[in-house]
C-alpha cells in the first residue's frame, strides 16, 4: 500500500532562519519556497535522491498553523511529521476502509512556489490514531507539478536520507501496522543486548525506518526521534560544515560495518542529526 517515505516535516518558528541553517547543513539551496493559504502555513523544501525535507512554519490561520504552533509551544522547533507515498491514494483509502479503520476520504491540497509561481497539487489521506499511534503521519499522492531536482550532488553535500529513527514502546504493535497494514518490508528484528533494546529495520525506497523499542506501561505510542543523512565524502562534508560555523563531532567508525559517521550538534532546530558515509 505504501511505496515510499515521501517527505519529512520539520516545524520551525522562523522559516527564514531555518532556511539559512539547513542550507548550511545540507550544502545546497532549497528547490521550493511556497505557501499553503488554506491551512495557514509557509514552507521551504530541500530535495534529495529518495525523499524531500520540508521546513514548515505558521503564517496565518488554519489546521496547519495550529499543528505547527501547538508543536512549537510544547516542544520547540523539531521533527514533527513523516509522510508516506502511495501509487494509488484511492486504493489505499479503500483498503483501509475495508479493513475496518475509521478514515476520512482523501483531501486535495495545493502549493504555489513564491518565486516561480509553479503550482503543485496532491491528495492526502490522514491516518486514524490507531495507525498513527502518536505520530503526525499521512499518506500522499502527488497529482500535478513536480519539485525541481538535481542531476548530481556535490561530494560534500547531503544526497539522500539513510534512515529515520522512531521510538516505540510496542514493537509487536508497530510490526502489525507497518508490515501487515502498510506492507513495508521488515528487514531486521533483533535485540541489542548492549542497549537492552529491541530494534526493527523496515526498508523502502532505499531508506531505512529504524525503530527502537523502550517498553513501558503506557498505551502503545510511537515518536519521531532523529535523522541520518548520507554523504558521498564525510571528510569533505565535515570540512564544509566546520567552515560554515556548524558544530559537528569528529568523524568516527559507525556501528554498522564499513561506515563513517559524525553528529551535527548545531543549526538543526532540535532534530538529532547524523552524517553517514558508506565506505
Amino acid at each position: 500500500m505504501i511505496s515510499s517515505i515521501d517527505h519529512l516535516i520539520i516545524a520551525v518558528k522562523d522559516i527564514n532562519e531555518a532556511e539559512i541553517n539547513y542550507k548550511k547543513i545540507f550544502g545546497m539551496d532549497p528547490v521550493w519556497r511556497g505557501d499553503h493559504k488554506d491551512i495557514g502555513t509557509t514552507n521551504v523544501i530541500f530535495n534529495f535522491k529518495n525523499i524531500y525535507c520540508e521546513l514548515l512554519s505558521a503564517n496565518g490561520n488554519g489546521l496547519g498553523a495550529s499543528l505547527v504552533n501547538n508543536s512549537i509551544k510544547d516542544k520547540g522547533d523539531g521533527l514533527i511529521g513523516v509522510v508516506f507515498g502511495t501509487n494509488s491514494i484511492e486504493e489505499s483509502f479503500f483498503n483501509l476502509k475495508k479493513s475496518g479503520y475509521s478514515i476520512e476520504e482523501p483531501i486535495e491540497g495545493e502549493g504555489i512556489d513564491s518565486n516561480t509561481q509553479q503550482l503543485r497539487k496532491w491528495k492526502s489521506l490522514f491516518l486514524p490514531s490507531e495507525l498513527s499511534r502518536g505520530l503526525f503521519s499521512f499518506i500522499i499522492k502527488h497529482s500535478e507539478g513536480v519539485l525541481p531536482s538535481f542531476d548530481e550532488y556535490p561530494k560534500a553535500s547531503i544526497n539522500k536520507l539513510d534512515h529515520l529513527v522512531i521510538n516505540t514502546n510496542d514493537a509487536n504493535g508497530f510490526i502489525d501496522i507497518y508490515q501487515d497494514v502498510f506492507n513495508i518490508r521488515l528487514a531486521l528484528d533483533k535485540v541489542i543486548e548492549h542497549w537492552k533494546s529491541r530494534m526493527l529495520f523496515f526498508r523502502l525506497n532505499k531508506t531505512t525506518i529504524e525503530v527502537i523499542e523502550r517498553k513501558n506501561e503506557d498505551d502503545s505510542q510511537d515518536s519521531l526521534w532523529g535523522l541520518a543523512w548520507e554523504v558521498e565524502s564525510i571528510e569533505e562534508a565535515h570540512k564544509r560544515l566546520i567552515s560554515e560555523g556548524v558544530d559537528v563531532t569528529p568523524i568516527k567508525e559507525g556501528l554498522k560495518e564499513n561506515t563513517l559517521v559524525a553528529t551535527i550538534k548545531s543549526h538543526t532546530h532540535n532534530v538529532p542529526t547524523l552524517l553517514i558515509e558508506h565506505t
